[in-house]
């Protein structure tokens, strides 16, 4: 295939690791994991929420954010993200993903900043503006998606180029688990200079006045590693593939590569304008020819993401409740507001360090070994075992004995979601449709994918509660409770290993020859339109 490719992007098939790979992985690195943080540090600060602007004199219960604030609050930076993968997809593809690349990274740093401040000091005023800027928090956020992992595609050479996409991907396990250790941090420190009785003990007195400065300091702190990588993203040269195979300018994609591959590049500006001749690629986006090259591999990464962002969000989004259930954080009375922001973080913490962090990890080693058809598959297969394994004998694991035997069990259950399609659905859109679509398509996967966590996330707010309604959070109607809950994940996992059969496999492969951009190529050159090249 290679004698059909431009020599610009043969170069970066074939070149050795070098430093720019590891410059590239962390300048888009950076932003993945400003992503993890912004988006998973609201369910550390939900509960405080509730406790300073939800207070109820005389409860036996600390005030709990009312259910249509709280998926609002958890929800709403989910649907900010799919319009941002939607609209920075597509403009990736129109503008260039440098253009793009830094718009993204300032709309997060402001964002993140104003998320932390708010009008007024009414429980309405405060959470219309939490939601307000967590949305346009999220337009930034969602713009990241499908172009870090298109950046990563397209500067990457054939043989590491899944591992390469997986580390950026990767930064947000390191981001999550960021998250929690600052809220440990900051809890520790406001605890240790605000003392205050438990809840039980002195009602009022539990929710210190200086505890609203907690939880904005930890949603603001979000834009400092957005700010830190925003100089280096305004100095990355545009993507060879890009340059020449959508804006058709051979000569600047030569020079730029040149430059960074450090050798001599031939600009063929003759051979990108015979490129750009060819009837067989003029097709657009969702036409018949689309549809008929592509249809069937965008089903696959869209129904996989979809599937896999409901069980992983769903879990994250509810996880304080099941430690809650399980011991591992005290009842809500028995603690101050800022000790239980404490709890709750260092549960957090211990399952990203434990679990989350390892399993992206295990996925860089492995994805160009074994392929990322096999990882997904597996990792699906595995999740559907362990979320059945916790929830058909649920009580079991509720005894005070068999506490820890759960915490293992539903760690394992992150780390094959991690070493698995949390992953993999990230890094295949990336590679398999062709340069012009790419940023596009990637962005309509990962909607998918959100749509998927505003499944989970608002859904299981509702369906986690307990069907008795005497022992349902304040405001919720009676559930199906923890233990259907689960049940209902580990039947949306297996859906996942079905869905898997859609995704073709890009190991090892240029992609070019995964688009099948190679097989226009080849096919205009012997002005032959029969059989394409596989």
């Amino acid at each position: 295939m290679a004698r059909d490719q431009l020599q610009v992007l043969n170069a970066l098939d074939v070149a050795k690791t070098q430093w720019y790979h590891f410059t590239a992985i962390i300048i888009a690195g950076m932003g993945f994991f400003t992503d993890a943080y912004d988006l998973f540090c609201i369910s550390l600060v939900t509960k405080l929420l509730g406790r300073i602007y939800y207070h109820v004199p005389g409860s036996p219960k600390p005030g709990t954010l009312p259910p249509n604030v709280a998926a609002a609050v958890n929800g709403v930076a989910f649907c900010g993200t799919l319009a941002g993968q939607l609209f920075f997809g597509w403009l990736g593809d129109k503008l260039g993903r440098k253009k793009v690349y830094g718009m993204t990274l300032m709309v997060m740093v402001i964002c993140s900043i104003a998320s932390g401040l708010s009008f007024g000091h009414e429980p309405k005023a405060v959470m219309a503006t939490l939601c307000f800027f967590r949305f346009w928090l999220g337009f930034g956020i969602g713009g990241d998606y499908p172009l870090s992992a298109t950046i990563m595609s397209e500067y990457a050479n054939k043989k590491t180029r899944g591992a390469f996409i997986a580390a950026v991907f990767a930064m947000q396990g390191f981001g999550i688990m960021a998250g929690g250790i600052f809220a440990i941090i900051i809890s520790s420190a406001f605890e240790a200079k605000f003392p205050a009785p438990a809840y039980a003990d002195d009602a009022l007195g539990s929710t210190v006045s200086q505890a609203d400065f907690v939880w904005r300091i930890i949603l603001m702190v979000g834009a400092i590693p957005a700010a830190m990588t925003y100089y280096s993203r305004s100095k990355m040269p545009e993507t060879a593939r890009y340059t020449a195979l959508v804006a058709k300018d051979a000569k600047q994609a030569a020079s730029d590569m040149s430059r960074v591959l450090q050798v001599e590049i031939e600009a063929q500006q003759q051979k990108v304008e015979e490129i750009s001749k060819d009837k067989s690629k003029a097709f657009s986006l969702f036409s018949k020819e689309f549809m008929k090259r592509h249809g069937l591999h965008l089903l696959g990464t869209t129904s996989t993401w979809f599937l896999l962002d409901i069980a992983f969000y769903s879990q994250n989004l509810f996880q304080k409740d099941i430690f809650s259930a399980i011991g591992w954080i005290p009842p809500a009375q028995t603690m101050n507001a800022i000790q239980e922001v404490f709890k709750i973080a260092r549960a957090q913490t211990l399952i990203a360090l434990c679990s989350t962090v390892p399993g992206y990890w295990f996925t860089v080693a492995f994805i160009d070994v074994i392929g990322r058809f096999a990882i997904q598959l597996m990792g699906f297969f595995f999740m559907t075992v362990f979320m059945f394994a916790l929830a058909i004998p649920y009580n079991h694991w509720t005894h005070k004995e068999n506490r820890i035997g759960f915490v293992v069990m539903y760690s394992l259950t992150f780390f094959f979601a991690n070493f698995g399609p949390n992953a993999t659905t990230f890094v295949v859109p990336a590679e398999i449709f062709p340069a012009r679509f790419r940023s596009t398509c990637h962005g309509i996967s990962a909607a998918s994918g959100k749509l998927g966590a505003m499944v989970g996330a608002f859904g299981f707010l509702y369906l986690a509660q307990s069907p008795d309604k005497a022992k349902t959070d304040a405001g919720y109607p009676p559930g199906i409770g923890v233990r259907n809950s689960l049940i209902v994940l580990g039947v949306v996992n297996f859906l996942g290993i079905l869905f898997t059969f859609l995704v073709p496999e890009s190991k090892g492969k240029s992609l070019e020859e995964m688009s099948g951009e190679n097989e226009e190529n080849e096919n205009s050159n012997s002005d032959s339109r029969t059989v394409p090249i596989v």
